[in-house]
């Protein structure tokens, strides 16, 4: 939970919620869009010029489905809620629990009651510039961001983290919503750093997506191939990520490529690669031992690969990054 002077600002009854309390039996779609399709707009959302915002979910009422037009980013403030997805995808946000969603997913609310406060973040695309820059290496939430900026049907709907004891994550959730609240100077830099910490933090934890949906199965087989790329890169096989699945090879294979866009052999070349590149733009060492510590034993052919990747010698790179260092 949060911080109790904050979380007692979120409580706050807001003029919709009195009218709720008062009687009225459903939300007021004029408040949330113009068009008679229910895609929540960011125009009303978000004042012109803002890239990002919060705002209490709105309790005391079933929020019926709808879609959005920018990255909603819910997080549980106290008790609980319980939302629908893809009409089909049933998710229950507990207390420090996370929820993001791709603007493409249909998304229903059940009640909530005055003690379950939930917030809603409201993102333009732009506003993750930074944070893509901070999440330099191919990655889960690097790729969910990327498919939610130019939509793609093999992109997630949603990543459900159940982080509710990781104290990194709610100490800057904390801060953003804070800042949020709170006009400050350089308040976008500072926002958009914090997010880009949180999201750096997360991928510490993708143990922590929920990995008990069916309808996202897949998905999450997919983010476990992907986890353990991140871990094992240097001996990764095939073979063993789907012995520890307990599925066929070319199963595993297939759905990897299906909602990758990339074969197991190429996600794995492109984590050596980047790990690669990290070495070099990061330390002195010989562009032979960075050959060994990323798991490659023919220098020719790292040589080649690496050309193909990055449009320049390993040599030129290393210098590159060197002169762009202020």
């Amino acid at each position: 939970m949060i911080e109790p002077s904050l979380l007692q600002h979120l409580k706050k009854i807001s003029e919709e919620e009195k009218l709720l309390l008062s009687g009225e039996k459903n939300v007021q779609k004029s408040l949330y869009t113009n068009e008679p399709d229910f895609v929540v707009d960011s125009r009303k959302m978000l004042t012109l010029g803002k890239l990002i915002d919060i705002r209490p979910h709105t309790r005391f009422v079933h929020f019926p489905a709808h879609k959005h037009n920018y990255i909603e980013m819910i997080y549980m403030c106290s008790g609980t809620t319980t939302h629908i997805l893809n009409n089909s995808s049933r998710i229950t946000l507990n207390t420090g629990e996370l929820l993001l969603l791709n603007p493409n997913t249909v998304h229903e609310i059940l009640p909530a009651a005055i003690d379950d406060i939930a917030v809603n973040f409201i993102i333009l695309p732009e506003f993750f510039d930074r944070v893509l820059a901070m999440l330099e290496e191919e990655n889960v939430l690097r790729d969910f961001l990327i498919g939610t900026l130019k939509p793609d049907k093999n992109a997630a709907d949603y990543l459900h983290f159940q982080s509710i004891d990781i104290l990194p994550v709610k100490n800057l959730m904390e801060n953003l919503i804070w800042s949020l609240l709170n006009s400050q100077p350089n308040r976008r830099n500072i926002n958009q750093a914090t997010m880009g910490l949180l999201f750096l933090h997360l991928l510490n934890h993708t143990d922590r997506i929920n990995m008990h949906d069916s309808g996202q199965y897949e998905q999450h087989l997919v983010f476990t191939v992907l986890k353990y790329i991140d871990n094992n890169y240097l001996h990764a096989e095939l073979t063993e990520i789907s012995r520890q699945l307990h599925m066929p090879a070319y199963s595993v294979s297939k759905i990897v490529k299906k909602h990758s866009g990339h074969t197991f052999k190429q996600l794995l070349q492109m984590k050596r690669l980047n790990q690669a590149a990290f070495l070099l733009s990061t330390t002195a060492l010989p562009v032979e031992d960075i050959i060994a510590l990323t798991g490659y034993d023919n220098t020719s052919y790292f040589h080649r690969i690496f050309k193909e990747y990055y449009h320049m010698t390993p040599r030129a790179y290393r210098i590159r990054q060197k002169s762009t260092v202020p």
